[in-house]
């Protein structure tokens, strides 16, 4: 899997048509992917199997897939698949409102 920006993609769109011809090439807007190019000589069943991390990736980013679903979604295997996503930034262990909460209730109980 390659991944590459828009403003990459714009200056050399050639690179990016090359190395789709190997893998897919992942586009990022920002730090967001937001497509995905795919040779189109390969059998649908290769692309099919590249294509499936990407999304489930991109699902699980946004929320709409748990861990375990993005997991069997991609077809890979956890440690992989755990893996692929800090290959591509995303963050597995996300905070939300109560952690700072969590975080003074374990500071307190190691310090007890």
């Amino acid at each position: 899997m390659h991944a590459t920006n828009v403003r990459n993609l714009k200056k050399n769109p050639s690179l990016a048509l090359r190395q789709a011809e190997e893998s897919p090439v992942l586009v990022l807007k920002g730090d967001e992917p937001n497509a995905l190019i795919v040779h189109l000589d390969k059998t649908m069943t290769e692309g099919e199997q590249s294509v499936r991390p990407v999304l489930a990736a991109t699902l699980f980013q946004d929320g709409t897939l748990s861990l375990g679903g993005a997991v069997r979604l991609s077809g890979m295997v956890l440690p992989a698949f755990l893996q692929y996503l800090g290959d591509l930034g995303i963050d597995v262990v996300r905070c939300d409102e109560t952690t700072g909460h969590d975080v003074a209730d374990l500071d307190r109980w190691l310090a007890s």
